[in-house]
């Protein structure tokens, strides 16, 4: 029981020593937290007054500084107001010597007043002197002197205008000249002048009857079946194709040939013959159409446009081969254009096909032109190809200068001397058209077609007709005469205005 005490006191002891340990331990650590507490505060203090003196000195240093420019401000202001003061000095300066200027110039102002004044009563009193002495008034005298002036300029501008036309006209006649003459020298093609013949030769006058036929059956069946008239007339050993279809002609002029040939002629063999030489023709038609196509330079067209070009193999115009002049034109075309910088290629596509129009117009409506640009156009021709072809009769507008150059060839072409024949009623029927032009323009007396219709010659009333309205009047009626004429080659206009001064000595 003693020893239960004992560890119960000891117990109690213990435990009272470790509070007692633990109240000291803590309040060291309070002292420690105090003491340290305390040395924090003084730090904070010590930095605030830091912080104080810092901000006071910043603040000082701030307020000398506003001063400064407080005070720099003040004397540019100090020097502005003086500029200014200045300135207005010298504007008032500057003011009261223009009052002066203004006041000197009024004064002068009045002076010339007055002297206009005077000088326009001295001038009146001149003009009615004259009036007085010439017998004229003001406007009859500026009247008259207008009428000079513009007789005197009009003689001047026809004179003028005369000189620059007739130098432009030497010049680009030369050029021209030069430049056609190279491209006829570079092509030189020939032509067989005579037109393609519809007549078949017989070996004796008897085949006629065989040609006719028993009560005209024959020749019944033939035309029926070919499509065309046979002339069966006088001439010795010979009948007459008649169609204006010359490929449908040709083929017949072949089948009764051949029939004649052969001797037997009855309406079987002429169907069978007509048939075979179709197709013979037809043959010839492509061959002449890829021929002529590789002659003029032009590959990779389409089937269908060589096969119409090769009919103009059988068309003639004025005695002049179709398909030869589409060739030739094609070559002087690549002539030209190679001259000039143009597109050769073009150039040479559009003289080859700018007349396959006349291969199809007897089975269509419209020109040869427009229906052959229209033709040509549905198998990818180039469309400037297809604007030269239409244009090449100034049907359409020219788009291109290969236009133009188609159209000079084809002029060329059909131009030359031997190129083409004209028949005599054609020919009297141009040259009376020509007359008839040039007299429908007012002021024209007389006119006279020169040089088988390659010149007219138009005689005018002086009375009417001046050098500037003579000048005008030639330009008028070749324009007339471009639109509603056709012709080879070009017409040249004379204008003759004569005045005669005839007085008698009594």
């Amino acid at each position: 029981m003693n020893d239960t005490l004992l560890i119960a006191v000891a117990a109690v002891v213990g435990f009272a020593l470790g509070y007692g340990i633990k109240l000291w331990l803590e309040k060291q650590a309070i002292q420690r937290e105090e003491s340290r507490a305390g040395q924090i505060l003084a730090e904070a203090r010590e930095q605030a007054k830091a912080v104080e003196l810092a901000a006071k000195d910043r603040a000082l240093e701030l307020r000398e500084n506003a001063e400064a420019d407080i005070e720099r401000r003040r004397k540019e202001l100090s020097n502005e107001d003086e500029r200014l003061q200045r300135r207005r000095a010298e504007l008032d300066a500057r003011t009261e010597r223009i009052e002066q200027r203004d006041q000197a110039l009024n004064k002068r102002q009045s002076k010339m007043d007055k002297q206009e004044n005077e000088l326009k009563e001295q001038h009146q009193a001149a003009l009615d002197q004259l009036q007085r002495i010439s017998s004229m008034t003001r406007d009859e005298a500026r009247g008259l002197l207008l009428q000079e002036v513009e007789k005197e300029a009009r003689s001047d501008m026809a004179r003028i205008m005369r000189q620059i036309e007739a130098e432009a006209r030497e010049e680009g006649e030369e050029r021209a000249r030069k430049l056609i003459t190279l491209a006829i020298q570079r092509v030189a093609s020939d032509h067989v002048s005579e037109v393609t013949t519809s007549t078949v030769t017989l070996p004796s006058d008897e085949m006629k009857g065989r040609i006719i036929g028993r009560n005209g059956r024959n020749i019944r069946s033939f035309e029926q079946a070919a499509g065309v008239d046979v002339i069966v007339d006088d001439t010795p050993e010979a009948v007459t194709i008649s169609c204006f279809d010359p490929v449908r002609r040709e083929i017949a002029r072949r089948t009764l040939q051949k029939l004649v040939m052969d001797g037997r002629i009855h309406p079987a063999s002429i169907e069978k013959t007509l048939e075979k030489e179709g197709k013979e023709v037809e043959k010839i038609i492509r061959e002449a159409g890829e021929e002529a196509a590789y002659e003029a330079g032009v590959p990779n067209l389409h089937r269908e446009i060589t096969r119409v070009l090769g009919r103009l193999k059988f068309r003639t115009s004025y005695g002049q081969n179709q398909l030869d002049h589409a060739i030739e034109t094609s070559k002087i075309c690549s002539v030209i254009a190679a001259e000039l910088g143009a597109d050769v290629e073009l150039a040479k596509m559009g003289g080859l096909l700018h007349d396959i129009g006349k291969a199809m117009d007897h089975d269509l409506e419209g020109t040869h032109a427009g229906i052959g640009a229209e033709y040509i156009a549905r198998y990818g021709v180039p469309p400037l190809v297809v604007n030269a072809v239409a244009a090449h009769h100034h049907e359409v507008e020219q788009e291109s200068v290969e236009a133009i150059i188609v159209e000079s060839a084809d002029a060329i072409s059909g131009a030359r001397p031997g190129a083409r024949r004209e028949s005599l009623e054609q020919y009297i029927k141009r040259i009376k058209s020509l007359e008839e032009i040039a007299m429908s323009f007012k002021g024209v007396t007389q006119t006279y077609a020169l040089q088988a219709g390659r010149e007219v010659r138009i005689i005018v009333r002086p009375e009417d007709i001046d050098d500037l309205d003579a000048t005008r009047l030639a330009r008028d009626i070749a324009k007339q005469i471009e639109e509603t004429m056709q012709y080879p080659g070009q017409i040249k206009v004379t204008v003759l205005r004569e005045t005669r001064a005839v007085d008698y000595a009594k």
